[in-house]
């Protein structure tokens, strides 16, 4: 096998229109926009720009579709300065770039989504280079979301098992990312993928959706719910680690069954500006831990750091900093007072 280095994102490239709004209008009747900006989104983009900032010298690839379009150009223009390896991040005729309209009223904050999946349903077996990969760790998402990669296969159970498996014959390590939908597909799309990750890492929602349990009531935590679904996580193909996030912090599981409990910070009222992309953060902070060999305990520091600092500002990706800056946040703020 070749010596691997890297982190590679293949899925779901998103740009969010997001619209200021004066009103959320009735149907059929007029609301004024105020003002509008533009921001990248979706588990690929968020990776690689969150890898990027944390600048830790990581090598990163950028691995999907795009539409040829200027939402397309805007997150290539985007990658290409972070220095992200856009080698098989493609261009194509066949779809747009996928986007989301983010209608946000003025007076409340409260925001509406309307989501095109695009040029992301393109991703298929035959659309992955598997020959060309150089990255040490490939993170596949957001399921639920990939037409392509969420069908059926008769071997494999879905496309993205397929994916997932082929990727690990090539001596590299996977994971998986999804979108936390409440509906029954998560115990339907996720588990064949289950199979061929060496690294599961879900929010408590979607552990609950794929497993059946009820982990989080509010800030009550059932740690016999979240243990069990950690435990069945990792039954569904032996991974190496299973990490299950929430508000109030992450429990991990390891192969040889090591658990750990990491708070989150408690923070001011004040701090949080924006939670689109806290969950991402905390995936790829721990990707960047497992990359790097750190311990359990300073990943899981890190990723809870590189998520308090993502809630800092509205966007998914802009309020992550380096690696340094994040850990920073350790002197500044407490951890819940959660006893495990």
């Amino acid at each position: 096998m070749p010596e691997r280095n890297g982190i590679a994102g293949i899925g779901s490239w998103i740009m969010d229109h997001i619209r200021l709004v004066n009103i959320w209008p009735e149907e059929q009747q007029l609301s004024d926009i105020l003002g509008e900006e533009f921001s990248g989104g979706g588990m690929a983009h968020n990776l690689v720009g969150d890898i990027a900032r944390f600048d830790l010298g990581i090598p990163i690839e950028a691995i999907g579709f795009l539409g040829d379009d200027e939402d397309g150009e805007r997150i290539l223009v985007q990658c290409k300065e972070l220095g992200v390896d856009t080698t098989y991040l493609r261009t194509t005729d066949k779809a747009p770039t996928s986007y989301t309209e983010v209608m946000t009223v003025q007076s409340t904050g409260r925001r509406t989504f309307f989501h095109s999946r695009g040029a992301n349903v393109l991703i298929d077996y035959e659309s992955i280079p598997f020959d060309g990969i150089k990255s040490k760790i490939v993170a596949l998402g957001y399921l639920l979301l990939m037409d392509a990669a969420d069908a059926p296969d008769p071997e494999y159970g879905t496309v993205a098992a397929k994916i997932l498996h082929s990727l690990q014959q090539k001596g590299i390590k996977t994971c998986i990312d999804t979108v936390s939908e409440k509906s029954n597909r998560l115990a339907l799309i996720v588990p064949p993928s289950l199979k061929y990750c060496n690294y599961v890492i879900v929010n408590e929602f979607e552990a609950g959706k794929i497993t059946g349990y009820d982990i989080l009531n509010g800030d009550s935590l059932d740690k016999d719910a979240l243990r069990a679904s950690a435990k069945q996580l990792q039954a569904y193909g032996n991974a190496e680690l299973v990490v299950i996030h929430m508000h109030i912090g992450a429990y991990a599981l390891t192969q040889d069954g090591k658990e750990l409990f990491q708070p989150s910070f408690e923070l001011p009222d004040d701090y949080i500006q924006g939670g689109a992309g806290a969950g991402d953060a905390f995936f790829n902070g721990t990707l960047v831990g497992l990359h790097e060999g750190w311990s359990l305990e300073d990943t899981l520091r890190f990723a809870t750091s590189a998520a308090t600092a993502c809630l800092s500002h509205p966007t998914c990706t802009e309020g992550i900093r380096p690696h340094q800056e994040c850990l920073e946040l350790l002197e500044q703020f407490p951890f819940r007072n959660i006893s495990f």
